[in-house]
């Protein structure tokens, strides 16, 4: 039988005089680094809703949901997968809402018992869709904060300058068009890419 070393004997004398290595969780909370990559965090107040933090999300932990069934409350729900998260990091460093529509936290504690109820975040943002054809344009956080960025370069897109209008509540919500061919009375609206270009063109 091999002899313990010295080494060994000292490591344990010593832990049985001051006690042992290993930290008393679960029963005393863990407190992590202040640098330490924990889940990453949706705020609902800073988020736009741009989806920036998907586009670059290496593992697809991050995706989104456009519910349009119901004309007057279209929502899109952000969705963050937390048991496919890498906690890169790449959401925080891409997200264009200075950095806080989601921040990496130091929650690092993700144990569940259902992962198809527990395995996820989600957040609702407010949807503006085109006035013609029904789709998506973009979160109405998204054009408000477009347009505050851009000042008064907004009143070159009807889109932008609707949209900050509306939110303003100085716009009528009772303008119809004109004529039925998504001609010249229908460019003054809020529209996808697609309608404006229909509308442009005729």
């Amino acid at each position: 039988m091999k002899l313990p070393k010295l080494r060994e004997l000292r490591e344990a004398v010593r832990a049985l005089i001051k006690g042992p290595y290993t930290s008393k969780f679960p029963k005393v909370a863990h407190k992590p680094h202040p640098n330490f990559r924990g889940k990453p965090e949706f705020n609902d107040e800073k988020c736009v809703g741009c989806l920036a933090c998907e586009e670059v999300c290496p593992v697809g932990a991050i995706a989104h949901r456009d519910s349009v069934e119901d004309k007057t409350n279209p929502k899109r729900t952000l969705i963050h997968y937390t048991d496919t998260c890498i906690f890169c990091g790449q959401c925080e460093a891409s997200c264009i809402a200075d950095q806080e529509g989601i921040k990496l936290s130091n929650d690092w504690e993700l144990s569940f018992f259902d992962r198809k109820k527990e395995a996820f975040e989600a957040i609702e943002k407010e949807l503006q869709l085109c006035e013609i054809c029904g789709e998506p344009v973009a979160c109405k956080d998204h054009l408000k904060w477009i347009s505050e960025r851009l000042g008064e370069l907004t009143y070159s897109s009807p889109t932008l300058y609707l949209s900050r209008l509306r939110s303003l509540g100085i716009i009528d919500e009772n303008i119809i068009s004109a004529l039925k061919d998504k001609g010249r009375s229908d460019r003054v609206k809020i529209l996808c890419a697609r309608c404006r270009r229909q509308t442009t063109k005729t």
